[in-house]
C-alpha cells in the first residue's frame, strides 16, 4: 500500500474541484465531501441522500465500527442542496453508473482522483488524500491537534500530526534551514 499525501496547495484544490465540475456533478461532490468532512471512502461510499438533509451526518464507521457525527458545514451543505434535490432519500448519494442503486465502487473513486491530480500535476494521491487533506487544513486554522485527533479517532497527536503531513513539512522547513 502506498503512502499517499494531503493537498497543501490551495490552487491545485481549487483546480481539482474545476476539473471534476466540469466532467461530472458526482465526481465534484465526492471530492468537496471528502475535504470538507474528514470521512473515509468507505464511509462517503455509503451515504444516502437522506444522511444529507439534516445538520449532521451520523454513521457508524466501516473501519472503526465506532459511531460518528459531522457537521455539514455550510460550503457541504450548498453542495448537497443542489446536488439532491430531485434524488430520492434512499438513492445512495454517490450512484454507480451500473446497476439501479449501488454505491461507487473503491477503485472508480480512486481512478476519478487520480485522473484529477494527473489533470494538475499531483503525485502521492489516493481516495485517503481526501481525509489527509481536510485534516491538513484544519490543522493550518485551528493549530488544534488534540481535536483533530479526537475527529479522526487517533491514540496520540504524534500519529494525528505524521498523519496529515505536519510532521514531514516541519522535517522538510529545518532541513532548508540548515547548513553546515
Amino acid at each position: 500500500m502506498n503512502f499517499v499525501q494531503p493537498i497543501r496547495d490551495l490552487d491545485q484544490i481549487y483546480y481539482i474541484k474545476k476539473y471534476l465540475k466540469e466532467r461530472s456533478e458526482r465526481n465534484h461532490l465526492l471530492f468537496v465531501a471528502g475535504i470538507n468532512s474528514g470521512l473515509r471512502i468507505s464511509d462517503l461510499r455509503f451515504l444516502r441522500v437522506r444522511d444529507v438533509k439534516r445538520m449532521y451526518i451520523d454513521l457508524r464507521e466501516q473501519k472503526t465500527s465506532k459511531q460518528k457525527r459531522i457537521k455539514i458545514n455550510k460550503a457541504l451543505r450548498k453542495a448537497f442542496a443542489g446536488y439532491i434535490k430531485d434524488k430520492d432519500d434512499q438513492e445512495f448519494l454517490f450512484k454507480s453508473r451500473e446497476g439501479l442503486n449501488k454505491p461507487i465502487s473503491r477503485s472508480m473513486a480512486y481512478n476519478i482522483l487520480r485522473e484529477a491530480a494527473d489533470y494538475v500535476g499531483l503525485d502521492g494521491i489516493g481516495t485517503h488524500t481526501m481525509r489527509k487533506t481536510f485534516g491538513y487544513w484544519h490543522y493550518k486554522k485551528f493549530k488544534d491537534v488534540a481535536l483533530l485527533q479526537e475527529i479522526f479517532n487517533h491514540s496520540s497527536p504524534d500519529i494525528t500530526l505524521r498523519y496529515i503531513g505536519i510532521t514531514q513539512d516541519t522535517m522538510d522547513q529545518t532541513m532548508d534551514a540548515f547548513s553546515l
